[in-house]
């Protein structure tokens, strides 16, 4: 587990996240980033993978986060894929730390080793996620406690970062009463938990059935005093009511892909399209005050989060209708050289 000082340093730059954000309009709140477009797995529900592409290029990391340093950015979360398959993860993660940034991540769990956590710890990382979808692995997911519940053991015993793990109810997933089991477990180990809802594949909301639902509120009872209490707009979400809010996507939450373009999110890439050694504050600007057709069923958790730091003041004045297309193709990224 983590040392207490190091949790109230980690602890206190959050809070200068907020005051920061608070105050000043103009620079990205949160990052997520792509380094490995490939997965290891292949899960039945994600959008978000492929089993071809190779790494982006170090240098060319390097300069991505460098941008996002100058665009002021606080948190920045390395995602995929599956970032464990870059051969640089570390170098990347020592590189947002030392602009002083939040690192966070997100990773299926498989790769993790006690060496591999050291490495981790010694990069400066703040905080991972790991999805877990059921108890046994089933054809849609191999995301299972059976699997990565060593992995789990091994977190809480050497990880100086904070680890939390995520259930999911929703679509597709065959017994809601895992997700109980998985969040019940994650506490045993003395790490956070929460709990998702899986939306269809351009990140639009599926109502819960009764039975997920039943399970979806004692999780969240579980959890009264971490942050998940944030996530009050997932309750409209597992009733199937849409939320009334202003998306900042774009400008305080920003998404760059494999290839270096910044988009609204995981869920509606292709727009702005803008690489991101491109994207200004004028951009920011734009984005910040331009409402999303999409965000009254949007359940992606990590803008509503970022968002709300902006829910009271500064009405949206520029409209962008929701235009719902095939979920997003996958592009394979050339890496010459790498």
């Amino acid at each position: 587990m983590p040392s207490r000082w190091k949790a109230a340093a980690r602890r206190v730059r959050e809070l200068r996240l907020i005051a920061k954000g608070l105050i000043s309009r103009t620079h990205v709140v949160q990052a997520h980033i792509i380094p490995m477009r490939r997965c290891n797995l292949d899960c039945g529900y994600c959008n978000e993978y492929d089993d071809v592409s190779k790494p982006v290029p170090l240098d060319t990391m390097q300069r991505r986060v460098d941008h996002l340093a100058r665009l002021g950015a606080s948190l920045v979360t390395i995602s995929g894929g599956e970032p464990l398959l870059h051969p640089d993860l570390d170098l990347i993660i020592a590189r947002i730390r030392s602009h002083g940034i939040i690192a966070g991540m997100i990773t299926n769990g498989y790769l993790l080793t006690a060496d591999r956590v050291k490495r981790l710890n010694d990069a400066g990382l703040d905080h991972l996620q790991i999805s877990i979808d059921n108890i046994m692995p089933d054809e849609v997911s191999k995301k299972s406690l059976k699997v990565l519940d060593r992995k789990l053991q091994i977190l809480a015993a050497d990880a100086d970062f904070h680890v939390n793990i995520n259930s999911v109810v929703g679509g597709g997933v065959k017994n809601p009463e895992d997700a109980m089991v998985i969040a019940t477990r994650a506490l045993e180990l003395g790490l956070s938990s929460t709990v998702g809802i899986i939306h269809d594949g351009t990140g639009q909301l599926k109502p819960l059935d009764p039975v997920s639902l039943d399970v979806f509120h004692r999780i969240r009872q579980l959890n009264k005093s971490s942050y998940a209490r944030l996530n009050g707009f997932q309750e409209a979400i597992a009733r199937g009511e849409s939320n009334e809010w202003r998306c900042r996507a774009g400008a305080r939450y920003i998404y760059i892909c494999e290839n270096g373009l910044v988009h609204y999110c995981s869920q509606q890439r292709g727009y702005p399209g803008t690489p991101i050694e491109d994207y200004t504050t004028a951009d920011l600007r734009r984005e910040y005050l331009t409402e999303k057709g999409c965000a009254p069923a949007c359940t992606v958790s990590c803008v509503h989060q970022t968002s709300l730091i902006d829910f009271w003041r500064d009405p949206q004045t520029i409209r962008r209708p929701f235009e719902p297309r095939p979920e997003p193709a996958l592009v394979r990224i050339e890496t010459a050289g790498h």
